[in-house]
């Protein structure tokens, strides 16, 4: 089922198509712009000496999506061991010029809820899609995204609020 080892050309090929795609979720996922360079590197060996033949290209991007979150989850078990990074120096990573507030809260998210809030809203898998991706079931996953929305909306909320109480204070109309 699985041809011997891919060419340098297969897997380039492979780098190039998914390789931001697989970046921003495991970045998602570990908060680490190094450890997240490092996921994909070792999505890609896995791809090149696994070898996997795949009928669809769909099927060649879920196994991606699923190699390389098992991956971060590897990288997380041996962080539970060691120390890790701060998100300052995450937020230093982060290309814009002007810090951005939603990819801010983004990150800021609970792990399980993050990674689902990305692979939907970022990425555009549907639910069913993304329960196999990650090992839960499609309600999980709904009661994840449900949770997600909620926690940013009361994030936005609150920095709503505490604006206008800025403003008064400030004296500006």
């Amino acid at each position: 089922m699985s041809q011997s080892v891919r060419s340098p050309a297969e897997v380039d090929t492979m780098v190039r198509t998914y390789g931001d795609m697989l970046f921003r979720i495991c970045l998602s996922i570990l908060k680490n712009p190094s450890d997240a360079e490092d996921a994909v590197q070792d999505t890609a060996i896995k791809y090149m000496q696994k070898s996997p033949v795949f009928l669809e290209p769909e099927h060649e991007k879920a196994w991606l999506i699923k190699v390389a979150v098992n991956e971060c989850r590897i990288t997380r078990r041996f962080w539970s061991r060691h120390p890790q990074i701060s998100m300052d120096e995450l937020r230093d990573c982060i290309p814009s010029p002007e810090p951005c507030e939603i990819v801010e809260s983004l990150l800021a998210l609970p792990d399980g809820v993050r990674i689902v809030m990305v692979l939907h809203y970022v990425e555009g898998y549907r639910t069913e899609e993304i329960a196999p991706m990650i090992g839960r079931s499609a309600s999980a996953v709904k009661m994840r995204l449900q949770k997600g929305r909620k926690l940013l909306e009361q994030t936005y909320r609150e920095e709503r609020s505490s604006y206008g109480e800025r403003k008064q204070t400030e004296g500006i109309v």
